[in-house]
């Protein structure tokens, strides 16, 4: 069995966090399906920066149109957020040297 219960990318019915238990270690259906819903929303979430960018430097846009961004983008930031502390919490505990490193990356 996992460790820790995996945070869903999407919320309960009442906009509570989803969690999964399994014991496939990533592996099973859900959590491949939650891997495929944290790309897209990221994706979306891409998209819509570069939306919002056109938008923004359209003079004409109006109050209307700029709320349904804003809404779309709180949105956007919110999957993001969620994503990040899925994988946050999904990242190796650190030892007692100090944090865990990720193999392989360097900046």
């Amino acid at each position: 069995m996992s460790a820790q219960p995996r945070l869903l990318p999407w919320p309960g019915p009442a906009g509570q966090p989803c969690y999964l238990v399994s014991e496939a270690d990533g592996e099973g259906y859900l959590s491949r399906l939650a891997d495929e819903m944290e790309a897209i929303q990221l994706q979306m979430g891409a998209e819509l920066i570069g939306h919002a960018r056109l938008l923004l430097r359209d003079r004409k846009a109006d109050a209307r149109e700029l709320r349904y961004l804003t809404n779309r983008l709180i949105e956007a930031l919110q999957d993001a957020l969620r994503v990040a502390e899925s994988r946050g919490r999904r990242l190796p505990a650190a030892d007692e040297d100090g944090p865990a490193q990720a193999s392989g990356a360097h900046e």
